[in-house]
């Protein structure tokens, strides 16, 4: 079993792009096979300066590593179309010498021009005008696949048998006039040499494929198993885009999305493992993993779920692991440096979908909003009982020596509420508005844990000059 994950790299990591290398690696680790990696570079008038740094950069923060590709510095690099220019032009001449390829010397206004007059490539077969004519010397060509007479099948594991009348394709570019392979061609060669077993890939490649397969033939070679994955949607069913927000890994990544559940998310999009759960470890997809459990149908990108999902991430980290990649997040939000950063994150762990929503839930920490002593009422608190709270509790506080964390302090509010005779909500509701002024916020031992005593004195004073 070999696989292969075979990027342009023209951008950011697609998110189809990174689910089409998830699989890919995953069957070839369930199987243990062998994944590779390849860049596809021929056509370099899409070559984006970097774009394949962030191909390398994505698949790591991904988890998914491959294994074998050219030695660089001891350690694998991945497959550099671009690199290996000579290995398809002797391909090429092989074709032509078979009668299978055709040198092409039309130029590119020729073209245009039998457009105009009626010839429309983008529907009917080019027209062959160059086949088996004398070539223009010196002048420069292409080289043209020879799309035999007949029809052309193949079978996909996912979507069935497939068939094609040749007449219905053009004999398409193999060599551009610039000596590189187009995709298609460089694609073919590449994965029978490196003895690619299963193409896994997008559907979109449905109807490119049986030109595939004639050039396995044409060269007498095995063709390999395909596997062609759903199409993913945007929630409002189109295609995913950058202008939606919602199309590319590292966007994801910045808006605080941990890779981890971005992973486990993707994977669900047009796999369904054989059990109803949701959350899976890399090496649990690999367990579970099978071209059996791939759907035919498209799947739709939901962002409210794999918020979700990236909140039981969140939930199930503790709070050494979560701390460091909440605190860029609670820089952002929080200014003042007289406040307990690891209380905040413990604060926030799991009230959160995604980190970068981490800043808007501290806009009371730095400045104390105004608020109306109505905030003091609920259904049990009264702004009578909460003033009787807060001016027993002053005192008690100004004088609290013990350890100033969430479960001292909890503690501490538990004996006051004894003493005094009240249950332990009577105390925290007051409190909670007190240090937050707002309705919604989280609960009094932690905001107690966030802020210092000096900070919790003078809010707790604030409050008690409104109540007067």
């Amino acid at each position: 079993m070999r696989t292969r994950f075979a990027p342009s790299p023209t951008g950011f990591m697609h998110i189809g792009g990174l689910r089409t290398a998830l699989f890919c690696y995953l069957l070839a680790r369930k199987m243990d096979g062998t994944f590779i990696l390849r860049i596809e570079d021929t056509d370099q008038t899409r070559f984006v300066e970097g774009a394949s740094e962030r191909i390398y950069s994505a698949l790591k923060d991904a988890g998914i590593t491959y294994d074998e590709g050219p030695d660089v510095g001891g350690d694998y690099g991945p497959y550099i179309q671009s690199e290996r220019k000579d290995i398809y032009l002797k391909y090429a001449k092989e074709l032509i010498d078979a009668g299978k390829a055709y040198r092409c010397y039309c130029t590119k206004e020729e073209l245009e021009e039998r457009v105009k007059s009626g010839n429309e490539f983008d529907v009917n077969p080019y027209d062959r005008k160059c086949l088996g004519a004398a070539g223009r010397e010196g002048a420069p060509y292409v080289v043209r696949q020879l799309i035999p007479e007949g029809r052309t099948s193949y079978f996909d594991e996912v979507f069935g048998e497939i068939s094609v009348e040749n007449a219905e394709m053009d004999d398409q570019v193999l060599i551009k006039s610039d000596g590189m392979p187009t995709y298609n061609f460089a694609n073919v060669i590449d994965d029978h040499l490196m003895k690619i077993t299963h193409i896994m890939r997008g559907n979109e490649f449905l109807s490119t494929t049986p030109k595939h397969k004639m050039l396995y033939e044409a060269f007498g070679w095995d063709v390999p198993t395909y596997v062609h994955l759903p199409l993913i949607l945007s929630p409002d069913g189109g295609k995913l885009s950058k202008r939606k927000g919602d199309a590319f890994f590292e966007d994801f990544v910045e808006k605080g999305y941990l890779p981890q559940a971005l992973v486990n998310f993707i994977a669900l999009l047009g796999f369904a493992p054989p059990d109803n759960r949701e959350i899976f470890t890399l090496d649990e997809l690999v367990e579970v993993f099978g071209i059996e459990g791939i759907s035919k149908s498209p799947s739709t990108f939901d962002t409210a779920k794999l918020k979700w999902m990236n909140g039981e991430y969140l939930k199930a980290m503790d709070a050494a692991e979560f701390a460091p990649l909440a605190v860029p997040y609670i820089t952002k939000g929080v200014q003042r440096t007289d406040v307990n950063v690891d209380a905040i994150a413990a604060m926030v762990k799991d009230r959160i979908g995604l980190l970068d929503e981490i800043p808007a839930m501290l806009d009371f920490i730095d400045d104390l909003p105004e608020y109306d002593i109505e905030l003091f009422n609920n259904k049990k608190n009264t702004v009578e009982t909460a003033k009787d709270m807060l001016t027993k509790l002053l005192p008690e506080i100004e004088g609290y020596g013990s350890e100033w964390t969430t479960a001292a302090l909890s503690d501490f509010i538990g004996t006051f509420a004894e003493n005094n005779g009240v249950k332990k909500p009577m105390v925290l509701w007051p409190v909670r508005c007190a240090l937050s002024g707002k309705e919604a916020s989280p609960g009094a031992v932690e905001l107690l844990g966030v802020f210092s005593k000096a900070e919790c004195v003078s809010r707790i004073k604030k409050a008690l000059g409104k109540l007067e």
